[in-house]
């Protein structure tokens, strides 16, 4: 292979040999200039750098369209010649190659473009818009490896030429602005394409406009988002994918044009379908490279440079809508992104970027000897002896294995990527074209599906419904190859009767979204792991019927059973956030995107049995810290009034959440509170809990992030939304209730203003250690108690798991009566650490009897898993049959401490 050497061991001769052994264009140059040898022996230690091209265009009388003309042509023979020399003597890697090609076209385009601009100015006036009245300016986007800034040493450039607004020029001459822009862009594509005595820059394709060829030269921003969202194809998404305005440079209307394209390019969802849309692509490319009896093309042949791109660039289409760190243009480090993100296996990623060079550096071999855009391997043998040669290897069969060695590796992973999946003989037996409900009967039950009549039925519905008969064939195509394969997978679980219904109300309901469709066709390794999901529990089925959107996280096993690391996990979200700058839809949208992934990824590890049910809590708990956060964060950083950069402002969680047990659709009990002597703070910070309580609780497309209650903060739901610090220590001491006093038990800070969590702290402890006539308290808590048992009335005959008398309020009832009895004299119990933890240390002090304490816990345990289970299948009310469990030690612990005269 060709390495990099040392430039203290290379000298002008060796340069120079390199350079006219692997290129006859080389030998033409000097010979057309006798100057080119001593620069080249002056200038050949040096990269090639854009300010280097700047200076010597600076430097040259450009008076009129033919000077400029000459000097362009002129600057590309001294930047192909240098180039080329540092490049066959290893002097240049492939990146200096690269940047310093796309470099000249930009410098050349950014040149003619300006000159060109001030004539037809002076001619017809400035161009003007028609409704902002402000001067109009042609961008010049460039495509392809040129927006990539990828671009090899004999290649054309893709061109698109569009400006903001239509209007007309303010000259004597009023023309049009689009006249005048066709104008500049015919004399631009002439004064850089035409081929003089001086030869030609840069050949100019403008084919990926839109409509083509056939197409206006120019088109405003308007017409363009017209176009693609009208008429856009797929292929034109692929295209726009690298596209960057490099004329004129850093125009602020590039930003309005490259947000426009945006959606077009990147969906807002993961867009699956994008697989078979490049699959005909490249079917296409293939079939015309065999018709030219072109296999041997090492950019758009099998293993070619076409594939590798292809590779990435299906990612950036499918995910770039949702992580936009993936819309960059450069090919390599898209791979490596890919490799970081676990797409691709880092191994791999490695294999294809070396090919992606070793192709690449043998395409501008093959360009360099007669200065031509080929990429076709020479048929003669001397040009294959100095192919050989200036890639390093000892001859031509020697670089072929390497070649080949290369080809079948892109070829491979790109068949592996790419692959379609052959439908199941046996399985298209189950879902044929007029197949009746009998047949299918018989064969659900060979399967082993104890209702096979109801499935039947249930299937034919799906067949003859309206939905399926309306989808696309794409889509239908999917859904018939899809249906058996869940047909037999479900079969082999043990609730096979109850998991096919849950994965058929699934796929029904994803069927009009063709994405999702494409996403379970094209990976079926994800489909057993549905299965086992949706038969492990309803409410997991249900959830990727609400957001089908995570059905990518089942792609990974690695990282979804991964524990979480909540500071990495609020990192990740912060930078994503950033990403949105101000646009509240979209972090409301992220927000929502992130919550969901990570409750999934919990949900995941429960039913795999990963994760008992205290630590999936705490989990859950943690996640909702970690949104309330940046959700504060962001409506006072989007706040219009405020006063300083921090709020001032805690919030405060009560409930599940306060004594860190929440579950996966629990709600929010919040208050709010505030600490700032700020005239107007009553305002400001009642105006930021109302923008907390939107983003938090509003649907939006990506569903909502939690329901609040705010019922808990002082004086109940006609209390302020906020409260001072004062006011709050004041209505706690002397006007709150007993029930209050109770559900501060389990309030704790989660978010906001640390000073003020401290302050917060405090106050409960004082509360909470209060001194209480026990027989009031008593009297107080059981009155409490059946105020809930009344309004929770169980006719059923089953056990109410946690409203029935020995359920979970009792045991949370018995630890609310212990700390507001006892924390007075015993200050370890205002820790909030949890019934089960408070129960033990209210043992270990001797408040009640130890195996009492450890009987009711062990209840407790068994309460919450049983509610913790049924509620994953949708149970609700969670009740069950008496026998199942003895609350015998609950009822007792509660006679024991509430029933005493």
């Amino acid at each position: 292979m060709n390495t990099a050497i040392k430039l203290s061991s290379v000298s002008f001769e060796k340069v120079l040999q390199c350079a006219l052994r692997g290129s006859r264009f080389a030998q033409r140059l000097l010979d057309s200039d006798k100057e080119l040898l001593p620069w080249l022996r002056e200038q050949y230690p040096q990269p090639c750098t854009s300010d280097e091209m700047a200076t010597w265009l600076d430097s040259q009388p450009v008076t009129d369209e033919n000077s400029l003309s000459h000097a362009l042509r002129w600057l590309r023979k001294r930047v192909m010649l240098k180039l080329l020399a540092r490049d066959l003597t290893g002097l240049a890697g492939l990146d200096e190659v690269m940047t310093c090609m796309s470099a000249l076209a930009e410098m050349t385009v950014q040149r003619a473009h300006s000159f060109l601009m001030q004539n037809l100015v002076q001619q017809y006036g400035q161009p003007v818009g028609g409704l902002s009245g402000t001067p109009q300016q042609m961008l010049v986007i460039g495509m392809g490896k040129l927006g990539g800034k990828e671009l090899n040493v004999s290649s054309d450039i893709d061109l698109i030429f569009a400006y903001p607004e239509d209007g007309t020029c303010n000259g004597a001459r009023g023309i049009s602005n689009h006249d005048f822009f066709t104008r500049l862009g015919r004399r631009l594509i002439t004064l850089i394409s035409d081929l003089t005595p001086d030869g030609y820059v840069f050949r100019v394709d403008m084919r990926l406009r839109p409509y083509g060829d056939s197409g206006p030269l120019v088109m405003s921003f308007a017409a363009v988002e017209e176009y693609l969202i009208e008429q856009g194809r797929e292929w034109e998404r692929y295209a726009w994918i690298k596209a960057r305005v490099i004329s004129p440079p850093d125009d602020p209307a590039s930003q309005e044009l490259m947000k426009l394209v945006q959606p077009f390019v990147y969906r807002k969802y993961l867009d699956f379908g994008t697989f078979e849309s490049m699959r005909k692509l490249h079917a296409q490319i293939s079939q015309e490279v065999q018709h030219r009896d072109r296999v041997n093309h090492i950019k758009l042949g099998p293993g070619g440079i076409r594939e590798i791109e292809f590779i990435a660039q299906v990612f950036q289409l499918i995910r770039g809508g949702r992580e936009p760190g993936l819309r960059i243009r450069p090919t390599l480090q898209v791979l490596n992104l890919l490799s970081e993100s676990g797409q691709i296996e880092p191994d791999i990623v490695m294999k294809l970027s070396t090919a992606y060079i070793f192709l690449r550096n043998l395409e501008h071999r093959l360009q360099y000897l007669d200065d031509q855009q080929t990429h076709d391997l020479p048929r003669q043998s001397e040009d294959q002896s100095l192919i050989a040669e200036s890639m390093g290897y000892q001859d031509y069969p020697a670089m072929l294995v390497q070649l080949n060695l290369h080809r079948a590796l892109v070829s491979e992973q790109f068949a592996h990527i790419f692959s379609t999946q052959k439908n199941d003989s046996e399985s298209n037996v189950l879902w044929r074209e007029n197949i009746s409900s009998e047949e299918l009967n018989m064969g659900l039950k060979s399967l082993g599906y104890a209702d096979g009549m109801p499935q039947a039925e249930r299937l034919l519905q799906i067949r003859d419904s309206a939905r399926y008969r309306q989808l696309p064939d794409s889509s239908r195509q999917r859904m018939d190859k899809l249906i058996p394969q869940f047909i037999i997978l479900c079969a082999g679980s043990d609730n096979r009767d109850q998991t096919l219904p849950r994965i058929l109300n699934l796929l029904e309901s994803v069927s009009r979204r063709a994405s999702y469709l494409a996403f379970l066709a094209e990976y079926p390794k994800v489909l057993p792991r549905l299965v086992r999901l949706a038969s492990a529990s309803e409410w997991a089925c249900e959830y990727l019927v609400q957001h089908p959107i995570l059905l990518d996280e089942l792609l990974d096993t690695r990282e979804i059973y991964l524990t979480p690391d909540w500071t990495a996990r609020n990192d990740e979200l912060l930078a994503q956030l950033e990403q949105c700058s101000t646009d509240t839809e979209c972090q409301m949208d992220l927000l929502r995107q992130f919550q969901h992934g990570q409750i999934f990824h919990l949900l995941a590890m429960d039913l795999q049995g990963l994760l008992p049910l205290e630590l999936l809590c705490d989990h859950l708990s943690s996640l909702a810290d970690l949104i309330l956060q940046q959700v504060l964060r962001l409506c006072w950083q989007n706040a219009r009034k405020k006063h300083q950069p921090q709020a001032q402002f805690a919030i405060i969680a009560y409930g599940k959440l306060g004594g860190r047990e929440l579950g996966y659709a629990g709600d929010l009990d919040l208050i709010f509170l505030y600490d700032d002597p700020h005239p107007d703070a009553a305002e400001i910070y009642a105006r930021l809990a109302q923008r907390i309580n939107t983003m938090i609780s509003s649907y939006t497309a990506a569903g909502r992030l939690y329901e609040i209650d705010l019922r808990l903060r002082p004086n109940g739901a006609s209390g302020l939304l906020v409260s001072t610090i004062e006011a709050f220590t004041e209505y706690q001491q002397n006007q709150a209730w007993v029930w209050e006093h109770q559900a501060l038990t389990r309030a704790r800070f989660c978010a906001g203003d640390g000073q003020i969590g401290r302050q917060f702290a405090i106050i409960r402890e004082q509360v909470l250690r209060k001194q209480r006539d026990l027989n009031t308290l008593r009297q107080e808590i059981v009155s409490m108690r059946k105020k809930m048992l009344d309004s929770h009335p169980n006719n059923s005959g089953l056990f109410d798991i946690k409203h029935d008398r020995g359920g979970m309020v009792d045991i949370e009832f018995i630890v609310q009566f212990l700390i507001l009895a006892h924390a007075h004299t015993q200050p370890k119990l205002t820790v909030n650490k949890g019934n089960l933890a408070l129960l033990k240390i209210a043992g270990e002090l001797g408040l009640i009897k130890m195996e009492m304490a450890e009987a009711a816990s062990n209840c407790y345990r068994i309460l919450r898993a049983l509610q913790h289970k049924m509620r994953l299948n949708n149970q609700s009310p969670c009740r069950i049959d008496r026998k199942e469990i003895d609350t015998t030690p609950v009822v007792a612990l509660w006679a024991a401490l509430l029933e005493q005269d």
